[in-house]
């Protein structure tokens, strides 16, 4: 395995979950979530959401290449799918707005042990942590780049998961030091980043097009010449 080659992945990796998971932005979703809770219930609602996107984002990853080729989905379309999404997430934390994947209805929100702990499923652990754009973004990751690939998302995902996790615990004392402005200066400046690693990943699923049917264009020009 080439070590600079892995650290380089890993450092993608990294930001591209943290920009899309946005603990900062997260954090005062659970918060509002679990508002009343006591302290074990909040705890346990956020050991479940994040244990539950660590798997699923785990299992994509291993699985997600296997998936596109039974449904004849080829990489470059996987790749501007995800650049797609991520580029339009990144673009409403930028311009202020909440999008789908970070707004709970009121009928997620309830008062029972039960329904507490059934959200960490759905919706904290999907699709707000993992959503379809780090869905996307994992299968990509782990598709392109082989077992270092799947190696650099799940490591990767795995750091911001924990990240998240203790931002959960501490949201109350995280608020109280930055305010609500900070919070929503932080998640415009994980939004800008967002829209350029999504325009990355587009660009580089554009590229894998263009490479597979750019050759094949002067065959088909002669070919239709000829007839």
């Amino acid at each position: 395995m080439d070590t600079t080659a892995f650290l380089s992945l890993l450092v993608t990796s990294v930001a591209t979950f943290f920009a899309m998971c946005n603990p900062f932005a997260n954090t005062p979703i659970f918060m509002s979530m679990t508002a009343g809770d006591d302290k074990a219930t909040k705890k346990a609602v956020a050991r479940r959401a994040v244990i539950t996107a660590f798997l699923i984002v785990v299992v994509m990853s291993a699985i997600g290449k296997l998936i596109g080729e039974l449904f004849g989905i080829t990489l470059p379309a996987f790749k501007l799918a995800a650049g797609f999404i991520v580029f339009m997430i990144g673009y409403h934390m930028v311009s202020g707005q909440s999008h789908g994947a970070q707004k709970a209805s009121d009928g997620d929100i309830k008062n029972t042990l039960e329904a507490e702990l059934d959200k960490a499923v759905s919706p904290l652990g999907i699709p707000i942590l993992a959503g379809g754009g780090t869905i996307s973004s994992a299968i990509v990751f782990a598709s392109d780049d082989g077992i270092e690939g799947i190696a650099a998302t799940i490591i990767g995902f795995g750091i911001i998961i924990l990240i998240t996790y203790f931002m959960f615990l501490s949201g109350d004392a995280l608020e109280k030091k930055i305010g609500q402005s900070g919070l929503n200066a932080l998640t415009r400046i994980m939004g800008l980043i967002l829209t350029a690693i999504g325009v990355q990943i587009f660009l580089g699923g554009l590229g894998g097009v263009l490479n597979v049917y750019l050759p094949t264009i002067p065959a088909l020009l002669s070919g239709g010449s000829g007839s």
